[in-house]
């Protein structure tokens, strides 16, 4: 056993909870996990296992933990399937247990025969019955109540949540149908006349529209518009958000809002000095959300102040009403941001807790603080659902589809709302990988899987209803993610995490459940170091999987189009890979050396990238798609002409390709030392071009055309 090894006994306690002790590395090479970074991620689960006592402690509380509860707090099984619900009562009482069903009905459960034996537990002995879910529940949340002849061990654990899934999630509408082609966007790259310095929801409607009308587009896939930071400084990635569940205002089009005409004219006059200033930095050659924000916030300010005709101040009243809490906490947050400034660790202590006697009376005091910022959240409702309708309107199969960052802000929004749902000590990242071989940190806190559970999925099925609301799809960013996790101590260093793994079967059926009901396509970014059973998983519940042209290699073997999935959304590159132009002239490796991320010299880098590409090239020849002595445009084309021969039912061509921007957007495994995420969208030559720009890029027919293999 090597020093750091962990013991047998907290290898034992690790693999109880879900955390592992051994992976394989991207090289091939087996990795026993150090003790320390087991310790430190139990303790982030709520477990201690500092000494042997603590471990030994440990153990024997997570065997008897179960029969501690009446009811398993959650229960999630798949429509059509009978499923068994353990039941426990003190030894020799009897028990009762019925299904009450969304709809307001009722099941009564049956009993099984399969004995256990009693258990003592805290001094006394508890029994164990089964009962069993039949068959012919209907899809949905519905709830599990015992009832025992005696005083239950745990009064709180006699009603369970149960959730009945679909076995499959059937593609929507015309995907079912036919292969769907579409487009990928940073919405925040998309400035047009109109922008206010940040591509906005009128855009994405208007882009979507074009596509559609232009290229007969089904689809726009767009970044998490997920909300952040109400007040300056604004955290530039839409990967590190401040909340999942609710959007970021940067996005609205004041002028879009109809109180907005309807201002007195001192108020109006302001904001259309504030959109001038606004419009303005459309001009600059880096985003700048706090510019932006700045003018855009006193202008959604003004429109707010001017209040609501009846009819829409009722529309906003019943949307409160729908998001209910969840929304209440979002928007004391942003109130007590306001006021408070950021982050919420620096609050007075009675601030930091979202239940306590002072934030409710902080509630209480500013209502209309509060106000502004649910106004703002059911406006961004109203603005996406336009967009999606537009982009119906103009002939899109799916529309707009959404994309699911992997976590949010270790002091954001949801990292105080949410409390213990979420873990803390640890922040989410990616082992090392060809890419990224120092590994990632992502400096998000990670959801605690026992928290979930024990919290019925409600934080994380409210978020998945957001953000499929009025739209065709989502697209999951490390779908893996709901498999397993993995979690880095705070301190340590990417490589000296390891992985968690979670209860997949119900994150993935909760997915498909509320897909469905959406009418929604699932796309799960499948990506990097795969656990084994994923892929496998997808296919049987009907998620599409994703594929990059630049991974799938089998060794040095370029992969033929006829080896790609079905069930998958196929594209050239992906927002964390220069534009296809870019990669083709080693914009990737020239980034990386100068930021000093290459683990090998920039010669055998640059050599080994070039035999890469030299491989695609030659395999492109080959089907007679690329001519020898084919420049950079062409190339790009004939890369997507090779997607076209692929049976991938989504293919989508990136926004930057289209007008021949060369530079990623984001470089992972940095932070100030690359502008990520803050780069306008930029033609050839690096200058910034807008929505108009886009409309009469050269490449946008030949590209839209190499999907359909025209």
């Amino acid at each position: 056993m090597q020093p750091d090894a962990p013991t047998p006994r907290l290898a034992e306690l690790a693999q109880a909870h879900g955390v592992a002790t051994e992976y394989w590395n991207w090289l091939g090479h087996h990795v026993t996990v150090p003790a320390a970074s087991i310790v430190a991620v139990l303790a982030a689960l709520g477990v201690d296992a500092a000494d042997d006592a603590a471990v030994e402690a440990a153990l024997a509380d997570h065997a008897d933990a179960p029969w501690r509860q009446t009811l398993p707090p959650t229960v999630v099984t798949r429509a059509g399937r009978p499923h068994p619900v353990p039941v426990h009562v003190p030894a020799g009482s009897g028990v009762r247990v019925s299904v009450e069903l969304e709809d307001g009905g009722r099941r009564e459960l049956a009993q099984v025969d399969r004995w256990v034996p009693d258990r003592v537990v805290d001094g006394a002995p508890v029994g164990r019955a089964a009962f069993e879910l039949p068959d012919d529940l209907p899809l949905g949340w519905h709830r599990i109540v015992a009832d025992a002849d005696v005083t239950p061990l745990d009064p709180a654990s006699t009603t369970a949540t149960l959730v009945v899934t679909p076995e499959r999630l059937e593609l929507p509408g015309e995907s079912a149908e036919r292969r769907v082609v579409g487009l990928m966007a940073q919405l925040y790259q998309v400035r047009s006349a109109g922008s206010w310095g940040v591509g906005d929801l009128r855009d994405l409607a208007e882009l979507a529209s074009w596509a559609a009308t232009s290229h007969d587009a089904d689809f726009v896939l767009v970044n998490p518009l997920h909300a952040a930071e109400p007040v300056v400084p604004i955290e530039a990635s839409p990967y590190l958000p401040t909340t999942r569940r609710f959007v970021n205002p940067l996005y609205l089009r004041v002028e879009d809002i109809p109180e907005a005409g309807t201002l007195d004219p001192a108020a109006r006059r302001r904001v259309a000095e504030l959109a001038a200033r606004g419009r303005a930095l459309n001009a600059g050659d880096r985003i700048d959300r706090d510019a932006s924000w700045t003018v855009k916030r006193e202008a959604l300010e003004l429109v707010f102040d001017a209040g609501l005709p009846p009819e829409r101040a009722a529309e906003l009243a019943a949307y409160c009403a729908r998001e209910g809490d969840g929304l209440l906490r979002f928007a004391t947050w942003c109130a007590l941001a306001d006021a408070h400034g950021l982050p919420f660790t620096a609050w007075p202590e009675e601030l930091q807790d979202p239940d306590g006697p002072a934030v409710a009376a902080f509630v209480a005091e500013h209502p209309e603080a509060v106000d502004l910022h649910r106004w703002m959240q059911w406006l961004l409702e109203q603005q996406l659902a336009a967009a999606q309708d537009e982009a119906e309107t103009a002939g899109m199969a799916l529309g707009v589809v959404h994309d699911l960052a992997v976590g949010v802000h270790p002091v954001g929004a949801d990292a105080w709302g949410l409390g213990d749902a979420l873990a803390r000590g640890v922040t989410v990242g990616a082992p090392p990988d060809p890419f990224n071989q120092l590994g990632q940190n992502w400096s998000q806190p990670p959801w605690r899987p026992d928290r979930l559970a024990e919290q019925g999925y409600a934080p994380y099925r409210d978020m998945i209803r957001t953000v499929l609301r009025d739209s065709g799809g989502i697209r999951v960013d490390h779908i893996l993610g709901l498999f397993r996790l993995w979690w880095i101590p705070l301190g340590a260093s990417p490589a000296e995490g390891t992985y968690v793994y979670l209860d997949h079967e119900a994150l993935v059926g909760i997915l498909v459940l509320e897909a469905q009901r959406a009418g929604a396509v699932v796309i799960g970014e499948d990506l990097g170091v795969v656990a084994p059973n994923v892929r496998d998983v997808l296919v049987e519940r009907g998620l599409l999987g994703t594929s990059i042209l630049w991974f799938e290699f089998d060794g040095d073997r370029v992969r033929t189009p006829e080896e790609y999935r079905e069930l998958c959304l196929s594209t050239v590159t992906v927002h964390d890979l220069p534009p296809t132009a870019g990669y083709l002239t080693l914009e990737h490796v020239a980034v990386r050396e100068g930021l000093g991320l290459l683990t090998r010299p920039v010669e055998e880098e640059r050599e080994v990238e070039e035999a890469s590409i030299g491989r695609v090239r030659a395999a492109l020849a080959e089907r007679g798609l690329l001519a020898a002595d084919a420049g950079v445009e062409d190339t790009v084309v004939a890369l997507h002409r090779w997607l076209a021969r692929t049976p991938s039912r989504m293919l989508a061509v990136a926004l930057p390709d289209l007008v021949g921007d060369r530079r990623a957007i984001n470089q992972p495994g940095t932070h100030e030392e690359y502008p990520n995420w803050r780069l306008p969208l930029a033609g050839p030559d690096g200058e910034p071009v807008d929505l108009d720009d886009v409309r009469s890029a050269p490449l946008a027919g030949p590209l839209f055309d190499a999907l359909r293999g025209d």
